[in-house]
């Protein structure tokens, strides 16, 4: 080849190169957008609600809102407890009641109340049994991580209301009562990333009532670990929370229902949507004789008596409600609307169970449930329940069939509607890794503490 056909050569390249650039380009581009389109992870549904909204987590990071690191405490804090379980309680054994991960011992009894499929799905779950659900979900949760510097939040299981549940009566002491707290605080206390914001990144679960943590003066109830000063920024997920304490997150009470699906939840859902409720309202409790005018005592009476059957009365003595027996469940799920006082405290585990058959509570002293679960059930309080002071009630100026029967059939349809809607919000998940896409209380409630903790 001489000069003129090096050069033309030359001059064909200047001419053509730049549209070969361009193609490859383009061909390198598509490959590009066809591999990540298929390959990287899907965009994720929200994974938790707070207040009744949605928290969008970032294109391919599920966890962006945070991740959860779990302490793993020395075995007398939690897992001993477990293996204990003849010792939990001064009366009876505890052992049913841990079992299954905290959920308690399966409600065979329930086949042929509730849907055949969803039978499995139900569990004789003790009311005081959250930590050991907490923690066994949490340690699935796809945002756990195993590396404390990545961590939004610290969670340190220990089951205290498990703990202090065994000193609550007979002839132990408030330093029998606290000693196992003391110890756990000395030992996060020990540990490297407390220091980072002296435990203010830092939450627990507390299984029982907040008062049993919160002894003070000269009563000797309870514990004090509530009130230690290694508690003092520590947050607290708790099944009854004070108002004023700003530490204390209330969440449900854990009911019998343990979806391992969002098709279960959507089939319960359908299923008490469908009832034929042929009660206007009912009552299931018991009565508490040391207690002077007890109002569960009048309302017992009253449903019992009164005329038309329009209420539904089961008297609960002794375990009768608590494990073994279907007519609570049967009960709720035949009527419009269910009488909910106060139970030990003013909270109970009553409305949360009430609430998931479809019923509508009747709530006589806003504490039962009014600022207690912000996270979880409605804002308005209207819109899901009746509100009947207690004290109108009892001076006779407040009838309570009278009170129901103006509520007109319409506004009852779409008062159980948001009762139902409300359902998913107020379970915790039997599947390790939680639901597909619907969100549930443990949900809302680690997504909360994402939240809560990331604007501090």
């Amino acid at each position: 080849m001489d000069f003129k056909d090096t050069k033309a050569f030359s001059n064909s390249s200047t001419r053509y190169y730049p549209t070969w650039i361009l193609i490859l380009i383009v061909v390198l581009l598509q490959i590009y957008l066809i591999f990540t389109t298929t390959c990287s992870v899907p965009l994720s549904p929200a994974t938790a609600t707070e207040g009744g909204q949605l928290f969008n987590t970032a294109a391919g990071d599920p966890c962006s809102s945070g991740r959860v690191f779990v302490y793993d405490l020395p075995p007398i804090f939690n897992k001993q407890l477990l293996e204990n379980c003849e010792s939990l309680d001064p009366w009876t054994s505890r052992c049913d009641d841990v079992s299954n991960g905290g959920f308690g011992r399966r409600a065979t009894e329930l086949v042929g109340v509730v849907p055949d499929g969803l039978a499995p799905t139900w569990y004789w779950s003790e009311q005081y049994m959250l930590e050991p659900i907490i923690h066994n979900r949490i340690l699935n949760h796809k945002c756990r991580t195993l590396e404390p510097e990545s961590a939004t939040a610290f969670y340190i299981p220990f089951y205290a209301g498990l703990s202090i549940g065994r000193f609550l009566w007979q002839n132990h002491t408030t330093s029998d009562r606290d000693r196992d707290s003391e110890k756990l605080i000395k030992w996060v206390q020990d540990q490297p990333y407390w220091n980072r914001s002296n435990g203010g990144d830092h939450f627990i679960t507390l299984g029982r009532l907040t008062w049993d943590f919160k002894r003070w003066g000269n009563n000797e109830w309870g514990s004090s670990f509530a009130l230690m000063p290694g508690m003092k920024n520590v947050a607290r997920l708790i099944v009854e929370r004070e108002p004023s304490d700003p530490l204390d997150i209330g969440v449900p009470f854990p009911t019998g229902f343990h979806p391992r699906s969002d098709a279960d939840v959507l089939n319960w859902q359908s299923f008490v949507r469908e009832r034929n409720r042929t009660n206007l309202f009912c009552f299931a409790g018991g009565t508490r004789r040391g207690i002077k005018n007890d109002f569960r005592a009048l309302l017992l009476s009253y449903c019992i008596n009164e005329s038309a059957g329009r209420c539904r009365a089961v008297k609960c003595t002794a375990n009768r409600c608590a494990s073994g027996d279907s007519a609570v469940l049967e009960t709720f799920l035949d009527s419009d609307f269910c009488l909910q006082p106060k139970g030990d405290s003013y909270s109970r585990k009553s409305v949360f169970d009430c609430m998931l058959a479809g019923s509508i509570p009747v709530i006589f002293w806003e504490r039962t449930a009014y600022g207690q679960y912000e996270w979880f059930l409605p804002e308005e309080a209207g819109s899901y329940s009746v509100f009947i002071d207690q004290k109108e009630v009892r001076n006779g100026s407040a009838s309570i069939r009278g009170v129901l029967e103006k509520i007109s059939r319409e506004r009852v349809r779409k008062m159980r509607e948001k009762v139902i809607e409300t359902i998913p919000k107020l379970v915790y998940a039997s599947a390790p890794e939680g639901l597909e896409t619907i969100n549930d209380a443990f949900d809302i409630a680690l997504h909360g503490i994402f939240h809560r903790f990331n604007e501090l």
